[in-house]
């Protein structure tokens, strides 16, 4: 009995590629695994399963060329970790993180987590990932202008943290007293220079470039190139060595650099966990192009919790679909590399908290649950 039900786990965790070290940890709930949908070949989903404090659903879709999101949910004795990495660029700095950054955590963590704890974790990361690129820089000199948000999320205790770099998001699912409504609580910090108080940080931070921000297009960037204004990777705006001329010239600063334009320090807020949260949704920016705050938390409140993360992912996609005055049938059928021109790729994954294991510290799990999205579709 129990090498059928590893048989079966296998089976639902093949369309994740590496998604876990320890297949045989995972708990699958109903008849739902992780799959493809078989209206469009580039959306995949987990439509629903446990963590160590509730249960999660998971969906990612790609519109590039190479699939340039990462994101993952690490759970156990421990807590729970969630990741997404919304890269820019090239899959590089996204896929390092993913491969390292959780790893980071655990090594400062030691049972105790505290914003120095994350602090420290995304600080090695950075770190970790300038020397790759010193590195390539004689062979791979363009992995210099790769970069990559980050958005996470860690349950320990009765706590829950929200660290972010860039403009993914994390909105809180939460019931209004007793009458059966729901409001969402945007938790995450966004560094997007389209944010006038993103602006003013930057021109605060650099009071003497008055172009540190430039409109283009009817967007604003940082130096007229990069719209979030903290990362981790995209060096050449943050080390001189590496803003020269084996860069992409679009890439290049015609002026020297004298200090980091862009910062790999996240925000970091403690939210203690009530019992009128329900849940949190963590996506990437692909999804809140398309999405309110409001709507992504008004689908999950009124449809059941399995596929939760693929039907935030459909309704963005029909929306975006909608946009472009086409339908959303015709949407699926193109290709990746195409598809970015009508939405980007996009990382949900939604938790739903059980306030007694939370209050209680205990957990649905035997043994460590790890998830993570594939290297490519």
């Amino acid at each position: 009995m129990l090498r059928g039900l590893m048989n079966l786990l296998s089976l639902c965790w093949k369309p994740f590629g590496h998604a876990t070290e320890n297949l045989s940890s995972v708990g699958v709930i109903g008849t739902t695994c992780g799959g493809k949908d078989t209206k469009d070949s580039l959306l995949w989903f987990y439509d629903y399963g446990k963590y160590a404090s509730g249960e999660f659903s998971m969906a990612v879709v790609q519109a590039n060329q190479v699939l340039e999101d990462q994101s993952q949910i690490e759970s156990g004795p421990f807590g729970t970790f969630v990741g997404i990495y919304d890269g820019h660029g090239g899959p590089d700095a996204a896929r390092y993180v993913c491969d390292n950054l959780f790893r980071r955590f655990q090594d400062e963590q030691r049972g105790v987590v505290t914003r120095e704890t994350i602090l420290n974790a995304f600080r090695q990361t950075e770190e970790g990932f300038t020397a790759v690129v010193s590195d390539l820089w004689n062979t791979r000199p363009q992995i210099a202008t790769v970069g990559t948000c980050c958005l996470v999320g860690v349950i320990h205790e009765q706590t829950l943290y929200i660290a972010s770099l860039g403009d993914s998001r994390a909105v809180l699912g939460k019931k209004v007293g007793n009458t059966g409504e729901i409001a969402a609580i945007q938790l995450s910090t966004e560094h997007n220079a389209n944010l006038e108080d993103i602006r003013q940080e930057l021109r605060d931070m650099h009071p003497n470039d008055p172009q540190i921000v430039v409109q283009r297009h009817g967007v604003w960037r940082v130096k007229g190139i990069i719209q979030v204004s903290r990362s981790i990777g995209d060096v050449y705006m943050k080390h001189a060595q590496y803003n020269n001329e084996r860069i992409n010239a679009k890439f290049r600063l015609p002026e020297p650099i004298n200090k980091p334009i862009l910062t790999a320090e996240p925000t970091i807020i403690a939210h203690p966990l009530h019992q009128n949260d329900s849940f949190l949704i963590f996506a990437s920016d692909g999804l809140w192009e398309h999405l309110t705050n409001e709507k992504a938390v008004e689908i999950v409140h009124n449809h059941p919790r399995a596929g939760s993360a693929k039907r935030l992912m459909k309704a963005a996609l029909q929306e975006a679909a909608r946009k472009r005055e086409m339908r959303y049938s015709d949407l699926r059928k193109i290709d990746k590399k195409v598809r970015r021109h009508f939405h980007d790729d996009i990382s949900v994954i939604v938790l739903f908290f059980n306030h007694d294991l939370i209050s209680t510290s205990n957990v649905l799990l035997d043994q460590p649950l790890s998830v993570r999205s594939a290297l490519d579709h």
